[in-house]
């Protein structure tokens, strides 16, 4: 099944997988809910997985931006009023981890527990250049191109001893895409990233938590992990040695483990 709810005018696609209590996925920049595929196959199996396309990607509007985590978070709870969903688990992938976190701090009643996957409380001046230096070279690279870059920047170095394959089909098939995210849509994103920042209120988040981090992730690297550790009460941590900030795919058999037992118990 797969349905629009309305978020204050801004149309916002999701689809449903699976039967159970309600997980509510929410994906990183650039990229639509089809690209929690890997994970939702092994979810699907234990919970009612409601996987959303971001405002600004896939199949949901992509207004002119900027946006903002708060106004995303509220594009996800327009969701769970559409499917008529009180209480979910909540798991968000890097942009949708910052997502998650708003989600945790301003709907609280809305949450049972939260996965921060390869996520940020707040950036520093590095990670904003970063992100500012997507903006410009989206605009003068080929698609396949550019997706060579973002695989460099979020694939760790022990995925390209066997992965190089895989990886090359990632460029074709960015270079082939028929309905790429438009440039509002993804400097949107990218502005609503550069812009969150939870440092101050990471206390306040009063759900169980369970955070995943690659240790070789250079794009959101462990550090900011580890400021939402230290901020958010009992929060359980898990890192993966060998993955970057796409460990969640480069481990995907101790990742589906990981987070599978902990939103089971949670």
């Amino acid at each position: 099944m797969s349905n629009y709810a309305d978020s204050n005018g801004t149309k916002i696609y999701y689809q449903i997988r699976g039967e159970g209590e309600p997980l509510v996925l929410i994906m990183g920049f650039g990229a639509d809910g089809n690209v929690w595929e890997k994970h939702v196959s092994e979810y699907e199996k234990h919970f009612q997985c409601i996987v959303l396309d971001n405002r600004g990607v896939g199949l949901s509007d992509q207004p002119k931006g900027p946006y903002s985590t708060e106004m995303m978070a509220n594009d996800t709870i327009a969701v769970m009023n559409h499917v008529g969903i009180d209480k979910a688990r909540v798991a968000g992938i890097s942009m949708g981890g910052a997502i998650t976190q708003q989600i945790a701090l301003n709907h609280l009643d809305r949450v049972r527990s939260i996965a921060l996957i390869s996520t940020w409380p707040k950036f520093n001046n590095y990670a904003k250049t970063v992100y500012e230096n997507l903006k410009k070279l989206r605009v003068t690279s080929k698609p396949e191109d550019f997706m060579e870059l973002l695989q460099l920047w979020i694939f760790a170095p022990p995925f390209y001893e066997n992965g190089l394959e895989d990886l090359k089909v990632g460029q074709s098939g960015a270079a082939a895409n028929p309905k790429p995210q438009t440039r509002e849509g993804f400097e949107g994103q990218l502005d609503a990233c550069i812009h969150h920042d939870t440092v101050s209120r990471l206390s306040e988040i009063a759900v169980p938590t369970l955070i995943t981090v690659g240790d070789m992730d250079i794009f959101t690297p462990p550090a900011f992990s580890d400021i939402l550790h230290e901020g958010i009460k009992d929060s359980i941590y898990v890192s993966f040695p060998e993955g970057g900030h796409v460990h969640h795919w480069e481990d995907l058999d101790r990742f589906n483990k990981v987070t599978t037992e902990f939103l089971l118990n949670n």
